[in-house]
């Protein structure tokens, strides 16, 4: 049975993970990875099989809890797993399985996605499909779970999946430590590995920059606002949702910045040192809210990950001294008004997901929200969004729900207009809200979306 028609060979609708412990051995200088995950999860149906994504990697050994007799066989995709006698709907079950492999990444219609190598180290890149590349999984971006990830790798080297919890070194190699106490979908959990300094701001919560020595000054001058970043969107969305912040910067130029959970990843071509791409850093943080604490239930309604993370940046724009998200809103719809009406907001099919006009009509839609609302019940709309579905994962129903719940059925044809139509509409007249009230403290373009 397919769990999700935009990604129709991943994952396996009878079963729930709720729990992964990865430990993993690699070695830089000949990519070769050497891993074992321990997954807790519980039927969601009757079942005799267990089917996990897997991708280049080649299984050695399967152990199914109280359960001498079970089988596994390997495909390209999949690791089947036979139990010998069936697991009956809310039955637990734990697996521990074996693998080795040089990594690397698959190749998608959303191009090469999962572990690849840079010129000294490693990224994973997963979304959408990437994660089976380097651990088997439930592949499915509503399956969320827990994580505890061990790491070993050269001495001479940094290991980041989010602020370590402890490391240790012996004989030449060092053993990172890491976990993810929040529910977590599989394409959220990363590993970055490289020659890099790790540098803790002393902020509330804490800020990790990840990056090489060579950078340093560069890094500074482009993420010297993430804190005050972090305060506008606190304000607005409500408390950050995870325990700490990381942001990675790789040595290697990057296609696009990613966001993973409690994560941003940069290529140096974004850190400039003259916050050319500021934008990109306020877009990767708003995901921490949108996508990786609250997260979509299937990859159509990506514009509840990718237009939030886009407003996110005119919000940013409007509280640091730039244009306002009126203005913002205003010269994008302008555009997208000049391009093709064929996009359907609420489901833009798999080869339009990453559209850029999936991020723009996305945030156009909170724009003409803020403006029929105003102020007040638009960002209260926001932090009870936040607040009420933190850990999980929704979709455009539910969204349109809690708008109706909070102003009104009336609000309901409006958003509906947005998402469950091509046509462009209008933004509603009245010009730009009121501009929200200050903080405390003052404030002091790439060819494809961000992700």
């Amino acid at each position: 049975m397919t769990v999700d028609p935009y990604t129709p060979q991943s994952g396996d609708a009878a079963i729930a993970v709720e729990h992964y412990d990865l430990r993993l051995d690699y070695r830089v200088s000949t990519n070769r990875l050497q891993g074992t995950v321990v997954l807790d999860g519980r039927a969601l149906a009757a079942t005799r099989t267990v089917s996990l994504d897997v991708v280049g990697l080649r299984v050695g050994k399967v152990r199914v809890d109280g359960d001498r007799k079970a089988t596994f066989r390997q495909s390209d995709r999949k690791l089947r797993i036979t139990l010998s006698a069936e697991l009956a709907s809310g039955d637990a079950f734990r697996l521990e399985v074996a693998y080795s492999g040089s990594p690397h990444p698959r190749r998608t219609r959303w191009g090469a996605l999962g572990w690849e190598e840079l010129t000294d180290g490693a990224i994973v890149a997963s979304q959408p499909t990437g994660a089976p590349t380097w651990f088997p999984c439930n592949d499915v971006a509503r399956d969320r779970a827990t994580y505890a990830i061990e790491v070993t790798t050269e001495a001479d080297y940094t290991v980041s999946a989010g602020p370590a919890l402890r490391r240790s070194t012996r004989g030449g190699r060092t053993t990172w430590s890491f976990a993810h106490p929040e529910p977590t979908s599989t394409y959220l959990v990363a590993l970055q590995i490289g020659r890099y300094v790790i540098e803790r701001v002393a902020t509330a919560p804490p800020v990790d920059l990840v990056y090489p020595r060579a950078l340093e000054a560069r890094v500074h001058a482009d993420l010297a606002d993430v804190p005050r970043m972090m305060a506008v969107f606190e304000e607005a969305f409500g408390p950050y949702p995870h325990p700490a912040y990381t942001v990675v910067v790789t040595a290697d130029d990057l296609e696009i910045p990613l966001e993973a959970q409690g994560m941003g990843v940069f290529g140096a071509n974004h850190i400039d040192g003259a916050g050319s791409l500021e934008r990109l850093v306020a877009h990767e943080l708003a995901h921490q809210w949108f996508g990786n604490s609250v997260g979509v239930s299937l990859w159509r309604h990506i514009w509840l990950n990718e237009g939030f993370a886009c407003y996110a940046e005119w919000l940013w724009s409007e509280r640091s001294g730039g244009a306002s998200a009126h203005q913002k809103a205003l010269a994008h719809h302008a555009r997208l008004a000049s391009l093709p009406q064929d996009l359907l907001l609420a489901d833009p099919g798999p080869d339009d997901m990453f559209d850029d006009r999936v991020y723009k009509r996305g945030a156009l839609t909170l724009q003409a929200l803020r403006l029929t609302l105003g102020d007040g019940p638009f960002f209260m709309l926001l932090r009870e969004w936040m607040s009420r579905h933190r850990g999980r994962s929704v979709g455009a129903d539910d969204f349109v729900a809690l708008a109706e719940e909070i102003a009104g059925p009336e609000v309901g044809t409006l958003l509906h207009a947005w998402l469950f139509e091509t046509t462009l509409p209008e933004l509603p007249a009245g010009g730009a809200p009121g501009e929200p009230a200050p903080l405390t403290a003052p404030l002091s373009t790439t060819p494809r979306s961000p992700r």
